[in-house]
């Protein structure tokens, strides 16, 4: 596989249909976000809720035609429909067992520094309250050359995870009441539009992709901008949960392109949407209630353009450890060229469905 060129971004393509709000099944009910304030007011959730909102971007100088309004955005490189993994009903109160993570970042073979960054974090309590765990993860892969790619990864994840900190985790220590803080995906948008500022203002001229996930229980609330990846990884099935904001990807939804030419496509990492590069901002976003044992894995590209989703599944489900995965992937990933930067964070909620 040839080395992956630092991707070009084209004008943000701010006002065409959001796949992710294709990809929502039809027999889905919506439901309004809920507040983190106490494990009460999570009660109606529903178990899922795919969300996007229409962006319209003045300056936008390129525009694609839009994908079929009846098919389903599908993974890069992929014919037949997306994997769908059921989801049970949410747990909304605390678990007998913890969730756990590993989290692995690598330089890789051919670049010499690294612009990807990452965060995790996850908290377990055992109080009077009976609060479900809560988790934040980020992945994020810069672009802008050599110090501003590192730059305004950086940026974005620091800004983003102190962001929610300040308005998730330290309101729920507090016991803030309904309505006294955001939501968790609004918290989330607002915290990746602090982050865009933020890299816009320090890091002119750099960008990032950024995948961010918040884990309350097993509910599991998305953030995306850019081709990182989210997969969901239970027993024999992977299923991608996140769209590739990419020229190609648009390419292969509208069938302007065949899987084989997608592959060796010129300008197969051309992102059209990022942090960093727009005022506005427009991020995929998705909640998902996880089945029990379920795996989240959130990874760079440097990871998915070399490591099949079917062999990411089976060292998931093979490891002993989410560490052990994160490690076993890296491993992969630089024994098949390592050609670019790789960073793996897999996540793994209880797997009994019981609450205490």
């Amino acid at each position: 596989m040839p080395v992956r060129e630092e991707p070009p971004l084209l004008s943000e393509f701010d006002d065409e249909p959001d796949p992710s709000a294709q990809a929502a099944s039809a027999t889905e009910a919506a439901a309004p976000d809920v507040d983190l304030a106490s494990a009460e007011d999570l009660a109606d959730v529903e178990p899922d809720q795919e969300l996007a909102e229409p962006h319209t971007d003045p300056q936008m100088d390129v525009e694609p035609p839009p994908p079929p309004e009846d098919e389903m955005a599908a993974p890069v490189y992929s014919e037949s429909p997306p994997t769908r993994i059921p989801s049970p009903q949410p747990i909304l109160t605390r678990q007998r067992q913890s969730m756990t993570y590993g989290i692995a970042s690598d330089i890789g073979i051919v670049r010499d520094n690294n612009e990807d960054a990452c965060f995790g974090m996850q908290w377990h309590s055992i109080t009077v309250d009976n609060r479900p765990d809560f988790g934040l993860f980020i992945v994020a892969d810069g672009m802008g050359g050599h110090l501003d790619g590192e730059r305004a990864s950086g940026v974005a994840v620091q800004t983003l995870a102190a962001e929610m900190l300040d308005s998730i985790y330290v309101p729920m220590l507090k016991d803030f009441k309904a309505g006294s803080s955001p939501t968790i995906l609004e918290a989330l948008v607002n915290a990746s539009e602090r982050a865009n500022q933020a890299v816009m203002k320090r890091v002119p001229g750099g960008g990032t992709t950024l995948s961010a996930v918040a884990i309350v229980g097993n509910l599991a609330y998305l953030a995306h901008v850019g081709d990182s990846r989210a997969y969901l990884v239970h027993g024999d099935q992977i299923e991608q949960l996140t769209t590739d904001h990419t020229l190609v990807q648009r390419l292969v939804e509208m069938k302007e392109l065949t899987l084989e030419e997608a592959e060796y496509y010129p300008q197969k990492n051309v992102l059209y949407r990022a942090i960093g590069q727009n005022e506005k901002l427009k991020m995929e976003r998705l909640i998902r209630t996880l089945p029990p044992g379920a795996q989240v894995l959130l990874c760079t590209d440097g990871l998915w353009d070399l490591v099949e989703p079917d062999t990411i599944r089976e060292v998931a489900v093979a490891a002993g450890s989410p560490q052990e995965a994160c490690d076993r992937l890296v491993s992969i990933a630089n024994d098949r060229g390592g050609s670019d930067n790789i960073t793996v964070i897999v996540l793994k909620v209880p797997s009994d469905e019981a609450s205490t």
